[in-house]
Formats: C-alpha cells, structure tokens, sequence
C-alpha cells in the first residue's frame, strides 16, 4: 500500500517538475501556465501605461516588485509545496470510501464541452466568491486576508498577493466544486483558468473598465477598487467580493459604487502598522492582536 508519505513525495516531484518543463518549454503552450501568466500580466501592464485610470500613479507603483514576487510564489512556489498535501486528502475520502462522485449534484462529463466549461467556470466562481464573504465575516480570517488589503496602490500585479492560508482555505473549496460536478475537470479547463487570470488582473489594473451593460454579469475595476475601499459603508464589513463575476453581488445585495473618479483611499483601518515585507506580512495572522 502507497503511504501518505509516498503519495506526498511523488505529488510534489510531479508538480516541480511540471513548472520545470514549464519554464523550458516542454509543455504545450495552452497549459502552460508560468509564461501564459506573464503574458497575461505583460499585456494588462501596458495597458495601464497606455490607458492609466489614475494618471499620477507611478507605473512602476508603491510595492510593484512585492507584488510580483507574490504572483510567482503564490501561483507557483506555494503550490508546488502543498500539492501533495490534496492527493493525500483523496486517499484519506477514498479510505473511507468517499469518492467524486459521493457529492456529485451534475455529471458534466457527458454534455457539451461548452457547457462544461460554462458550468465549471460558475461553479468554482461562487465557490471562490462565497470563500471570499468568508474572509471578510470572520475575524480570524481576516487577519490572514489583511495581507490582501494592505496594497495601497492598486495595480495589476496586486491580484495575487495574498497570504498563502488563503489557499490552504481556497483550495479544498474549489476541489468541493469539482466534486459537486461528478469530479470532472473538464479537459479544456485550461481555457477557463487563463480567463479568470486576465479577469483578476483586470479586476486590480488601473484601467477604468466597467464592461457597459455586462457590469452586472462581470467584475471590473471600479467595483473592484471599492471593494478596496478604506472607508466602507456603514456597518459593511465589505462589499464587491466578486472573484469574475458581479452577478453574486447584485444577487446578494454586497454592491456598492457610489462614484468612479478612482482616486479613493485604499486599505484597512491601521493598516499604517502592518508590516511591510513579505516575511512580516505571512505571518501576522498567526501573532495575536
């Protein structure tokens, strides 16, 4: 029998040499996710030096280089080291005789591969959505998700900083989703990640970009950015928490843009205290207040 300490091992070695083949170019181009997330994060960074919604902002902006070391190893390093943790979590449901398809509420896999993708692409963004409600509510939570909020000028690359508990939350969530849906990824999920990837760059970029009539099906920048905001509405311990969709927004009543001039102050409440470096900031949330 394959111990958990096996399986941890082969998951990690698998991944690490994944991003390897990665980063040399030995994987096909639309599942490579190290140089498709630099393209992406490349095209949404011109456009903001073409197109700036905050025309004093620096374009090499307070906490450029924090925030792209965040992209990388949280979207990479992190993963690379946990990945074993959730093929151990599968042995652990299929000891006890729990499998995908024990929770599944659709079996995607024989529709339409637009459906699929459709499908899993709403799924997950509710499941991540909800999460993100989650991070908001509960004040043990939030501490780890102050690390979100300390940016205080937003840009492109503010996307994905983030303390890396946030996955340790996310993940297990999302990996519920699948199984909601028979346990099936669809082989073209590919195509809904980068999608969310250029979404959420958007989402942080200072471009104005609100999507016209779409704004209540999509998130943009505006919304986003109050999402952000310093001062909330009274008795809100947050709005906008749309991840690629606004629709759960509208739909909860959590929305909120009273103007769009984009120069409202951003963080949280004695954010002038939380530390400023990566160390410090992973691992506030485990020191007591």
């Amino acid at each position: 029998m394959e111990t958990y300490f096996n399986i941890f091992i082969k998951s990690f070695q698998g991944t690490l040499d994944w991003t390897w083949k990665s980063i040399v170019f030995e994987v096909p181009w639309y599942t490579n996710y190290f140089w498709g997330l630099i393209a992406i994060s490349l095209g949404v960074w011109l456009l903001e030096i073409a197109l700036p919604w905050r025309k004093k902002q620096s374009n090499i902006r307070r906490d450029f280089w924090l925030d792209a070391f965040y992209m990388f190893f949280n979207f990479f390093i992190f993963s690379i080291i946990i990945s074993g943790v959730y093929d151990i979590l599968s042995k652990l449901f299929a000891d006890f005789n729990i499998t995908a398809k024990s929770l599944a509420l659709f079996d995607v896999s024989l529709w339409p591969v637009w459906a699929q993708l459709l499908t899993f692409f709403i799924i997950l963004d509710f499941v991540q959505w909800f999460t993100h409600v989650l991070l908001h509510r509960y004040s043990f939570l939030w501490q780890f998700h102050k690390v979100h909020h300390s940016v205080k000028e937003m840009g492109f690359a503010a996307h994905l900083r983030y303390h890396w508990m946030e996955n340790i939350l996310y993940k297990p969530l999302k990996t519920f989703g699948v199984m909601i849906l028979g346990g099936f990824e669809p082989e073209q999920a590919y195509i809904v990640h980068f999608i969310t990837i250029a979404i959420g760059h958007f989402n942080h970029a200072n471009v104005k970009i609100t999507w016209g009539l779409f704004k209540y099906i999509f998130n943009n920048p505006v919304m986003h950015l109050y999402h952000h905001a310093f001062t909330l509405p009274q008795g809100k311990q947050g709005v906008n928490y749309g991840i690629s969709l606004s629709l759960w927004d509208y739909i909860f009543k959590t929305n909120y843009i009273p103007e769009d001039s984009g120069t409202i102050e951003i963080g949280f409440e004695g954010d002038v205290d939380f530390p400023k470096d990566f160390i410090g900031q992973n691992t506030y949330g485990f020191k007591k207040e």
